[in-house]
């Protein structure tokens, strides 16, 4: 009596219901169907068991069978069947509607919060619903890898477990976006950066990760984010080694590429010449980059060329000659390198012609 007296409220107009089918022989319509599942949803979203929710409609139909001919009667279990099942289906669709509900509201979520498109004092509200603070600093990691990768997949899943079980919520954050792993972490535990970077590396079978600086409030976010990307990009553009970027590092870049005209003019006067190099400009480019990348050790950027320690000191020459500037020569090297430098940047000498 208990149960059915906590039940009683999901179970209106039910036994009329079944009154009304038995009584004309009919099939219960959508509309009866319908309802059952809404009331099924209700309950469930009261947090009512749903063992205790079949009992009160058995019952029903118990005290529904004994008003009933037994013509009338020959069809209640049918009836029943269909009201408890539409019932149980809308139990079971309330939780799945709850998680497709949160993770709707997590992806908006996300996207403001790395995009910066809301209120900076609602969103620092929002943040407290997904364990995170955002009135500290923030800094924000991104992994890529060989494919995208999605909410659910077995990556970004496998990722999110690892650090999880590691250190916990630490109010930290992981999510995908653009088919790339996200994490953003407090400012001030890089730990869990470094070892969300290892991870991802390793689960993306050989992919890259940027991290970008922290940055305080809300804003802040956005701000890491970006830096991160930047860096990512930057990568590929300057064919920058290593799995692990930190925009820290990388700071010079920016710097150097901000005066746009400045740069092409110098890559221009600097390396112009070495057009007339028979194979054009850019196996000598890639012999200054090598250079110097090793140290101005001529040994080891001959490996990294896979030529002759001669065949590289030839070519070093043909710089000097054509450009009237020595890469061995200290007054020279940093002008030479800084034009080498701009022209990955910009493309050169690709983009120029």
């Amino acid at each position: 009596m208990a149960e059915h007296t906590v039940a009683e409220e999901y179970l209106a107009g039910y036994a009329q219901m079944l009154l009304d089918a038995c009584s004309t022989g009919r099939r219960l319509t959508r509309a009866e169907l319908d309802a059952r599942r809404t009331e099924g949803e209700r309950a469930a979203e009261a947090n009512l068991g749903l063992r205790t929710l079949v009992r009160a409609h058995l019952a029903d139909a118990r005290r529904v069978q004994e008003s009933l001919t037994a013509p009338q009667a020959a069809g209640l279990l049918t009836v029943v069947e269909h009201a408890v099942d539409a019932f149980a289906e809308g139990f079971e669709r309330a939780p799945q509607l709850a998680v497709r509900q949160e993770e709707a509201a997590r992806r908006e979520f996300i996207d403001d919060l790395l995009y910066g498109g809301s209120d900076l004092g609602r969103l620092a509200e929002r943040a407290e619903r997904f364990g995170m603070r955002l009135s500290g600093a923030h800094a924000v990691a991104v992994a890529i890898g060989p494919e995208p990768y999605g909410d659910g997949y077995p990556v970004a899943r496998g990722v999110e477990a690892a650090v999880h079980a590691r250190f916990g919520n630490r109010h930290t954050l992981l999510a995908t976006k653009d088919g790339r792993l996200i994490c953003v972490a407090p400012g001030d535990q890089p730990e869990v950066l470094v070892f969300f970077a290892k991870q991802a590396y390793a689960a993306t079978n050989g992919g890259r990760v940027a991290v970008g600086r922290a940055h305080p409030g809300p804003g802040g976010v956005v701000h890491s984010y970006e830096e991160a990307l930047n860096a990512l990009e930057l990568a590929d553009r300057m064919d920058l080694e290593g799995p692990v970027l930190h925009a820290a590092d990388l700071l010079v870049y920016p710097v150097l590429a901000r005066d746009r005209q400045a740069m092409a003019d110098l890559v221009e006067t600097t390396l112009g010449p070495l057009r007339e190099a028979r194979g054009g400009a850019q196996p000598l480019i890639d012999t200054l980059s090598a250079y110097f990348d090793s140290g101005c050790v001529a040994v080891e950027a001959a490996r990294r060329l896979s030529l002759s320690v001669r065949a590289l000191t030839y070519r070093l020459e043909r710089i000097r000659s054509l450009t009237q500037t020595d890469p061995g020569d200290p007054r020279h090297r940093y002008t030479l390198q800084t034009a080498v430098i701009g022209a990955r940047l910009l493309g050169w000498p690709d983009a120029s012609s």
